[in-house]
């Protein structure tokens, strides 16, 4: 008999200050940067984010987003045999936001590490899940998408740093003789690092090189729209079905714009499109499974439907998940 993975329960978290475009124009105009929310909500269909405080780390984040998560599946740490986090912006350089979000659950002795796929680490964290489960070993899983990513900003450069929020979604996923995830696809070329990237990191107790994030926002553009369409057909065609029949498109909330054209590429309408953007800007990993919490919990997401995951992020890595809710 096959067994499948389905998932049980959905969790998120926002950290509790929130900054309208607004509020951070007015912040950075103390710096000498010129924005305002017309500029910011024109290009990108942003109009807030939250930003963590100081005392808190990404496992932080990611602890709550699971609690939330476990509880919808009504299950408890113990009951979890496996923790997946996809993050770029952990604690530290270790151990992995997975032991620490483990250690504060309550729970212990299951495996339990990171995942580095930038924006497209939960679809990675989510597909390699998916896999452990089918060969049986894990029966069920917690997989989440944190980061805080306003601490690799730079915020003199207004290109950049009006995109980006912190947060943590989450999943339980249980093995299931019940088809859940029903296809997955993943993709990197490095070729196209330099266009999103950090290029720095620790040296003999000292940054080498920038530890802020830079961008080439028409080049990214320009690969994503192409590489999401790509990839969501592999998994229809994998599933053998079409874009018919896809109740729900969750993309990776980056841009309004990358997020319409992937849409209507996948003759999907606008209004069976999951977004997000507008009031969590782009938070990477955790981007996703936020998405997702956000829909199940107003009750657009409904059990039986047919959902499209779908990420592209810095390395270049891309790839999508088709799951039946």
């Amino acid at each position: 008999m096959s067994i499948y993975s389905r998932i049980l329960g959905t969790g998120s978290y926002l950290p509790e200050r929130r900054l309208s475009n607004a509020d951070l124009a007015a912040e950075l105009a103390q710096q000498g940067v010129e924005t305002s929310d017309d500029w910011i909500a024109e290009r990108t269909g942003i109009r807030a984010r939250h930003f963590a405080a100081d005392e808190q780390g990404c496992s932080d984040l990611a602890t709550q987003a699971a609690q939330q998560a476990l509880s919808a599946a009504g299950l408890t740490a113990q009951d979890i045999d496996l923790i997946i986090v996809a993050t770029s912006t952990p604690d530290m350089v270790f151990p992995s936001v997975a032991t620490m979000v483990q250690h504060k659950l309550g729970a212990s002795g299951c495996p339990a590490f990171d995942v580095q796929a930038v924006c497209s680490g939960f679809i990675y964290a989510l597909t390699v899940a998916d896999s452990m489960i089918q060969t049986g070993s894990a029966k069920r899983a917690l997989v989440i998408g944190s980061e805080i990513f306003s601490r690799i900003l730079d915020f003199k450069d207004r290109t950049t740093c009006v995109l980006f929020g912190d947060g943590a979604g989450a999943v339980v996923l249980e093995a299931s003789d019940t088809p859940g995830i029903l296809a997955t696809d993943l993709h990197a070329d490095g070729k196209y690092k330099d266009i999103l990237c950090v290029p720095g990191h620790v040296n003999r107790g000292g940054i080498l090189g920038d530890p802020v994030l830079k961008m080439d926002g028409q080049a990214v553009f320009k690969l994503a729209v192409g590489v999401l369409e790509e990839t969501a057909r592999a998994s229809l065609a994998k599933a053998n079905l079409t874009d018919t029949d896809i109740d729900w498109l969750i993309p990776h909330q980056a841009n309004i714009r990358i997020m319409q054209s992937t849409a209507k590429k996948l003759r999907l309408s606008a209004d069976k499109v999951v977004v997000t953007v507008d009031q969590h800007g782009n938070t990477s990993a955790a981007s996703i499974p936020l998405a997702l919490d956000t829909a199940v919990r107003d009750g657009r997401i409904t059990r039986g439907q047919t959902l499209m995951l779908e990420g592209v992020g810095g390395g270049f890595t891309w790839g999508s998940v088709l799951l039946r809710y």
